[in-house]
């Protein structure tokens, strides 16, 4: 099975590794990497992102550890549109969130318009920190959590006095 994935993965979390893992279950993996250009308008959040080759590089290291271990062949294209690679028509299935699986409902019926097969659309639910809130890229950058989910020591000096 060919399956797709997309995302900006800046910084890569414990929820973007829920969904390689569904991914490499599944098949042979192809992730969509946002350019430079789109990635600004994906986030809900202005917020800085990482070059393409930064991300890239940083995703590649990712990924292959999870090549290694389900013995899947893998690559990172970049997608220059939100629909990006999942419209082509090699692709069997397409990983997604709860927060992306109105985008894979959307390259559905893409691909219905161009007469392909609709993707099985995989979701994959949320990890969460443990505050019980979403891991997220933008909650790691901000300093509250870890890419594991783990509060940080610092967030907003509500621990600092433990710490000290």
């Amino acid at each position: 099975m060919k399956v797709a994935l997309g995302g900006t993965f800046d910084p890569v979390h414990d929820g973007h590794r829920a969904l390689f893992e569904r991914a490499f279950e599944l098949g042979d993996v192809t992730v969509g990497l946002t350019s430079d250009e789109l990635a600004p308008k994906t986030r809900s959040e202005n917020r800085p992102i990482r070059t393409y080759e930064q991300r890239r590089r940083a995703l590649d290291e990712e990924l292959a550890s999870y090549a290694a271990e389900y013995d899947r062949a893998y690559e990172i294209r970049k997608l220059d549109e939100p629909t990006g690679i999942a419209t082509e028509p090699e692709f069997d299935a397409l990983v997604v969130s709860p927060e992306t699986r109105t985008g894979g409902k959307r390259i559905n019926e893409i691909r219905r318009e161009r007469g392909l097969d609709p993707l099985e659309l995989a979701v994959v639910e949320y990890v969460y920190a443990e505050d019980g809130e979403k891991i997220t890229s933008t909650r790691i950058v901000r300093g509250e959590i870890d890419e594991h989910g783990s509060l940080t020591p610092d967030r907003d000096g509500r621990m600092s006095a433990e710490t000290d």
